[in-house]
């Protein structure tokens, strides 16, 4: 399969050079759906049009999750996700693709070489960028018998022709992995609304009517639970899912079940049937949500910090039936101290691993007490201070060529940056484009925090950019 180390700048060239001229061919068109351009466009307006009346107004969905089976047994209840995504068509540009390997047994998750997917609907442009991008940080690899012969990516590919138009396409087998590594691809690949994610899975296979009922039941409710640990029989691609309940739980979102059939219900018989469900999951408004709670997060900073310098004590985060659910979902968080307009401490999370709660609480402790830059915080001081708590959203990793495009991609006084290389790492927190407001010099300030001299660049330099809400 190759390594999975990240590749160097000159392997990435490779990489692209060996497919400039590579098309992917349909493998299982006139077996899973029609080869046919206009009988093939014909059974996708019939699911979408059923699909549509009896779909409900709401947003538009950041990701969806449907069935790859074929389109006779699965189109009804794979339509009833692709409606949901319709009214965005002209937002998103960009679909990141994810199912599972049914034909070759491989370590992690793989990318091809073709710069494009065949379909009876046309071709479909790949996101050659993204996928280097993700070589070279060694997130996946490349394999390009991963993709020849999968049917779960490749069904997919008419439906999103059909509800988006012209789209470019990231499409990514997985294969033996974590939910964690494939969260890390999916995070990488985030983007913004001009970027669709999809995972394709079906669900139970080749079970009674009533027991593919009752174990498709139990795995919907998990999925609604935003519970990663899928079981074996549950899901053929309960990894694919998995990562993206690991995204979807860090973030906050919502999820929705649109669909949940099987075989037996569309067009089959009941002595062995496999089920499908589709879901599609939402973005929350983050930063109204967390703005709304800004007094009781500022409140809950200065409690732990007033504890941790009178007492020594460690914090004590005691929330009750009625405390925001907000508070108990992962959260990442700085906590900044300053003192006559000096900073004074700062300290906090770069990744959401526990509860926001508790990461506010700890990260005040620690600001005003382990700072190395400096002295504990006394008593004393107290009435001096000011303190400001950062929400940080999840860190994604940014694709250059170079420095200067680097620096062209930065947004002064939206993005927070992490760079990273030869095992040094630094972070910047977006309001320190109120002291540093040129990109260069932002840029430069923050390798000197990371030990690195100003003129400093390597094929190995890594950054990553993220938002945060502040509260005061």
């Amino acid at each position: 399969m190759g390594t999975r180390a990240g590749l160097t700048y000159r392997e990435v060239q490779s990489f692209e050079a060996a497919a400039m001229t590579a098309i992917r061919p349909t493998a299982v068109a006139g077996m899973f759906y029609p080869a046919d351009p206009a009988e093939l466009k014909a059974q996708l307006d019939l699911f979408l049009g059923q699909a549509r009346a009896a779909a409900l107004a709401g947003p538009a969905p950041k990701a969806i999750i449907a069935p790859h089976a074929g389109y006779l047994y699965s189109g009804p209840v794979a339509a009833s996700a692709y409606v949901r995504v319709q009214p965005a068509a002209a937002s998103i540009s960009r679909v990141v693709l994810l199912g599972p390997s049914h034909r070759v047994a491989f370590r992690g998750l793989a990318v091809g070489t073709a710069t494009a997917w065949a379909s009876p609907l046309g071709p479909v442009a790949i996101d050659r960028e993204a996928a280097a991008g993700l070589l070279a940080r060694g997130l996946v690899a490349q394999l390009d018998a991963a993709h020849a012969q999968e049917h779960s990516l490749e069904v997919h590919v008419p439906f999103l022709q059909a509800v988006l138009g012209e789209f470019t396409l990231l499409p990514i087998v997985v294969g033996d992995a974590s939910a964690g590594e494939v969260a890390a691809v999916i995070e990488a690949v985030w983007g913004g609304p001009e970027t669709l994610i999809v995972v394709s899975t079906d669900l139970s296979h080749f079970l009674g009517y009533e027991a593919c009922r009752t174990l498709d039941a139990a795995t919907v409710a998990a999925i609604e639970h935003l519970e990663p640990a899928l079981g074996r029989d549950s899901a053929c691609g309960r990894v694919p899912v998995g990562g993206l309940l690991v995204a979807a739980k860090r973030r906050g979102m919502a999820i929705t079940t649109l669909d949940v059939r099987n075989s037996g219900d569309t067009a089959g018989s009941r002595d062995r049937v496999v089920g499908y469900g589709a879901w599609a999951l939402f973005e929350g408004d983050e930063e109204s949500g967390i703005r709304a709670l800004g007094p009781t997060l500022t409140d809950l900073a200065w409690r732990a910090l007033r504890l941790a310098v009178e007492t020594g004590q460690p914090p004590k985060v005691g929330l009750g039936p009625n405390a925001p659910a907000r508070l108990r979902q992962p959260g990442a968080v700085f906590v900044t101290l300053k003192k006559n307009g000096n900073l004074r401490g700062c300290i906090g999370s770069v990744t959401a691993w526990r509860p926001l709660a508790e990461d506010i609480a700890d990260n005040a402790r620690k600001a005003a007490l382990n700072d190395p830059r400096f002295p504990p915080v006394t008593a004393a001081e107290l009435a001096a201070l000011s303190l400001s708590v950062s929400v940080l959203t999840p860190p994604v990793a940014m694709s250059f060529t170079a420095e200067a495009d680097l620096l062209d991609q930065l947004r002064p006084r939206i993005d927070g940056l992490i760079i990273e290389d030869g095992g040094r790492r630094a972070l910047f927190l977006p309001s320190v484009w109120e002291q540093l407001p040129d990109k260069r010099a932002f840029l430069e300030h923050l390798k000197a925090k990371a030990g690195m001299p100003p003129g400093h660049w390597s094929t190995g330099f890594t950054a990553s950019r993220f938002q945060a809400v502040e509260l005061q």
